[in-house]
């Protein structure tokens, strides 16, 4: 849980549009997790989204009537979208079509919920869902830079199966990551005016043109803890192996392929920053050599001497001047006592530690993490990554501030 400072939403009036769509369901949970952190919601939906999700429903979590037409004689009489519009401290539409999209961004008001946007005041915060190939298009990307670039935050969408059957991007974020995305736009922001460098993803270590050694780190962990970082308000530079992810909003990327190339990277960059997370998973080994041409298949075993990889963590950990520094450990056994041993060893501020194998950590959707320093640890519950990441960020954050006052030592 976050400290007794920690923002949330208390006392703020929330104005949750709700478009169609098969992910206006989850809308009703998000009301739930709206309230738990304190938030006083109202419902306004447009004439799709009822068709999956009666209104009662929507009145019965948030306690509210819920809104739908610009026609509803009772609350029009005192130009009640107007006052609806004036009421929200910050509007969020979740789920968000690609319709509803392409007409805020053209200025519409041909329905209640355009109308709300371009009546109020408020900041606007919106979460896609739609199918991965209309989120892919290249008007519906369009019409989010329009809407960025005038201040509208976009959450998400996360990656995944899809109620169509097709996997990739344009599922809805879950309840409790649009909240946290929320609470983080509220603020104070944790990190601002600080340099932040991450690594994230797999080392691949060629042993041929066409082969080579490499594992399978997906690189989600690292860029949500980028992206969080970067809602925090840090400058941040992303060093990144070989993965294929968008780039977060916000981050400067630099891609490597093998540790070497991770190593030059992080060190060029390493003596700016004020932190540096190593989310990365960086091959231990290399080949210690490579061949210049494919290795052909013979009837002969093929053995490979390696070399051992240099160690980015411990490198950085022994500047000078070095940034607050953070190393994660993916273990498959006794995961506390491996990685206090690589905190005692590298001699790191804080170490991030997981269980990987049979679906967890690597290739995974969520994760869970044991937090360990010198004096201290904390177990951060299973959720999300990008989830997880935000509550990381937390944690560094109080971690450094401890540890510059001298009030503890990592």
């Amino acid at each position: 849980m976050a400290g007794p400072d920690a923002p949330t939403l208390r006392d703020r009036r929330i104005l949750l549009c709700v478009c169609g769509g098969i992910a206006a369901y989850k809308a009703a949970e998000l009301v739930r997790r709206l309230r738990d952190a304190g938030a006083e919601v109202q419902v306004a939906m447009t004439a799709d989204a009822l068709h999956f999700v009666g209104a009662p429903t929507f009145q019965a979590v948030s306690g509210r009537s819920v809104r739908s037409s610009l026609w509803d004689e009772s609350a029009e009489a005192a130009m009640g979208h107007i006052e609806l519009a004036r009421w929200a401290q910050r509007l969020l539409i979740a789920p968000a079509s690609a319709d509803l999209i392409a007409r805020l961004a053209h200025g519409h008001a041909d329905d209640l919920l355009a109308t709300l946007c371009l009546a109020t005041a408020a900041p606007i915060s919106l979460a896609p869902a739609m199918n991965q190939q209309m989120w892919s298009k290249a008007a519906v990307q369009a019409n989010l830079a329009t809407l960025r670039e005038r201040g509208v935050r976009v959450f998400g969408p996360a990656s995944g199966s899809q109620a169509c059957g097709e996997f990739g991007a344009g599922r809805l974020l879950e309840a409790d990551s649009i909240v946290a995305e929320l609470v983080s736009a509220r603020g104070p922001r944790a990190l601002a005016g600080m340099k932040v460098m991450v690594s994230a993803g797999p080392t691949f270590e060629d042993i041929d043109p066409v082969r080579f050694i490499g594992n399978r780190s997906s690189g989600r962990m690292g860029f949500a803890v980028a992206a969080a970082a970067a809602a925090q308000g840090a400058e941040v530079t992303l060093i990144a192996g070989p993965v294929v992810l968008a780039t977060p909003r916000g981050v400067t990327r630099v891609d490597v392929r093998s540790a070497r190339e991770m190593r030059e990277a992080v060190l060029a960059n390493a003596p700016a920053q004020d932190i540096f997370i190593s989310a990365a998973a960086v091959g231990d080994y290399r080949p210690q050599e490579v061949s210049e041409h494919k290795i052909k298949k013979d009837d002969q075993p093929l053995e490979l001497t390696l070399a051992q990889n240099p160690d980015i963590l411990a490198e950085v950990a022994r500047l000078p001047r070095r940034p607050f520094t953070v190393g994660f450990a993916a273990e498959t056994q006794d995961v506390e006592r491996h990685a206090r041993a690589k905190l005692d060893k590298k001699q790191i501020d804080l170490i991030a530690a997981n269980q990987v194998g049979g679906g967890q950590g690597f290739e995974s959707a969520d994760n869970a993490l044991l937090l360990l320093w010198r004096d201290g640890r904390e177990q951060l519950e299973r959720a999300e990554k990008n989830v997880l990441a935000q509550r990381l960020i937390a944690r560094i954050a109080e971690r450094m501030r401890a540890v510059r006052a001298g009030t503890a030592r990592a």
